[in-house]
């Protein structure tokens, strides 16, 4: 069977290609080996955000007096509910991707993909047949999988990767966190928050290591005070999992120290899933583990393209998905604009959530920038102070001799839906001044952007 377009992996870079493919009116096939919508809606972004909001809501029952409510008894958590309702959530999200591959027309190929020569993809199929499908254009959306270390195996039952950390049916009591970049402090605090001892341990200096160092320090104080522990500039040695306890070795700034807990939950990245799909049989360039594209997603080898977290560039969901239209619509001669790498949102869903994109204040000085920079606290928000959620912060790092704002670093509560307006400013060059001529609505937290910015310019009125 012949197809304009097969797409190999149906996450949120495979199925966007596929959809955007059948909208420009290609015959369009999908192979998925698992779920549609793979790791992010199943494993990934969305169910996270399902634990981390039953997290939440225990938070708030939990601090039920501070809004003026008695409850009568204390809440607790139930772990399995919590997994269910999640599991639910994903498998809903699951349903609404095959919902649009039916809609779009699109062929959906359960079993394992391969590249052959000739355009050609082989599909293992879950049936145990296998059948060979071409195409004019294969594009390859693999993904990731959780990274192991070689000192930290992961087992599944004692030493854990994300999958089993969004599974676990039985709450432990104690949980060391290995890594804290998004993954390993949105679970740390998720168990943190429903009643687990949580260790987190961190190679580097400061938490989120990618973040501003005002961010880091922001977020390891609420930690903290959340009675989590916190070990940074600190490797894992060893983990024994021969006893009831794990008992994890950890070299620190205070030597070699001994933790023990129920799990350890290794979090220490994602690596590409491009084993055994053909790429060394075809001769398709890879380096480092990524393979190799031009700005319009196209591999070495006529016919064949790659995108998502499998390409040099943030392994994010919505960096795969804008990279799949960028892909499919440079295959049509639409000639899109490339994506501007340096303007991509990160946003870590922990309690303060943290949002950034461009330059942290440490890095523009490092460039030898010549800066303005301005900072508004929540605790002077208005609408902070009404939601019960006064910490936090917006910083705006500005280009003094071009009014471009260069960066942007938020941490606080509902920031992950407040940076897009430092995106869309960055990606269109709107100055900083043009933003703050906006009326920002009162009272609302997106009106830190406004106020951090009349606070560089010394305009501030609130901060």
């Amino acid at each position: 069977m012949k197809f304009d377009i097969i797409v190999l992996g149906s996450g949120p870079g495979g199925y966007v290609a596929a959809i955007r493919a059948s909208q420009l009116g290609y015959s369009t096939a999908i192979v998925e080996r698992e779920n549609l919508g793979g790791i992010c809606l199943n494993w990934g972004c969305i169910p996270t955000k399902a634990l981390l909001k039953s997290a939440q809501v225990y938070n708030y029952l939990k601090h039920s007096a501070d809004y003026g409510i008695d409850l009568d008894g204390s809440p607790k958590p139930n772990m399995d509910n919590i997994v269910t309702r999640s599991r639910t959530v994903a498998e809903n999200m699951s349903k609404g991707v095959e919902f649009l591959m039916k809609k779009n027309n699109i062929q959906v190929i359960e079993g394992d993909g391969k590249l052959l020569s000739g355009k050609r993809l082989e599909v293992k199929l879950k049936t145990g047949q296998t059948e060979v499908y071409e195409a004019n254009h294969i594009i390859l959306a693999t993904g990731t999988r959780s990274r192991e270390l070689e000192n930290l195996p992961q087992d599944g039952k004692k030493i854990i990767g994300y999958r089993q950390a969004m599974t676990l049916r039985e709450q432990p009591q104690t949980m060391v966190v290995v890594g804290s970049g998004a993954i390993g402090s949105e679970f740390a605090y998720f168990y943190q928050s429903i009643g687990t001892q949580v260790t987190l341990v961190e190679f580097m200096p400061q938490i989120v290591p990618n973040e501003d160092k005002e961010v880091s320090s922001t977020l390891q104080r609420s930690f903290k005070k959340s009675g989590m522990k916190i070990y940074t500039s600190t490797s894992v040695e060893s983990v024994d999992t021969s006893g009831d306890k794990c008992k994890v070795s950890i070299k620190g700034k205070k030597g070699v120290e001994i933790i023990e807990a129920d799990i350890v939950l290794s979090a220490v990245g994602v690596t590409t899933n491009i084993e055994n799909i053909g790429l060394e049989e075809l001769g398709v360039e890879v380096d480092r583990s990524k393979v190799v594209v031009d700005d319009f997603y196209k591999t070495n080898i006529e016919g064949v393209y790659a995108i998502g977290d499998i390409v040099h560039g943030p392994a994010l969901a919505h960096v795969s998905s804008k990279e799949a239209i960028i892909c499919v619509e440079a295959i049509h001669g639409l000639n899109p604009k490339p994506i501007s790498y340096n303007n991509i949102p990160g946003c870590t869903y922990t309690s303060p959530e943290i949002a950034s994109v461009g330059l942290t204040e440490e890095k523009a000085k490092e460039d030898g920038r010549d800066i303005k920079v301005g900072k508004f606290m929540y605790m002077a928000s208005g609408k902070a102070s009404a939601s019960g959620n006064r910490d936090g912060f917006v910083k705006v790092i500005i280009d003094s001799s071009t009014d471009e704002l260069i960066g942007c670093h938020m941490i606080g509560d509902n920031v992950t839906e407040m940076i897009a307006e430092a995106v869309v400013a960055r990606e269109n060059k709107i100055s900083a001044h043009h933003i703050i001529d906006g009326v920002h609505p009162h009272p609302t937290m997106s009106e830190a952007m406004m106020e951090a910015i009349e606070v560089a310019y010394s305009k501030a009125i609130h901060g």
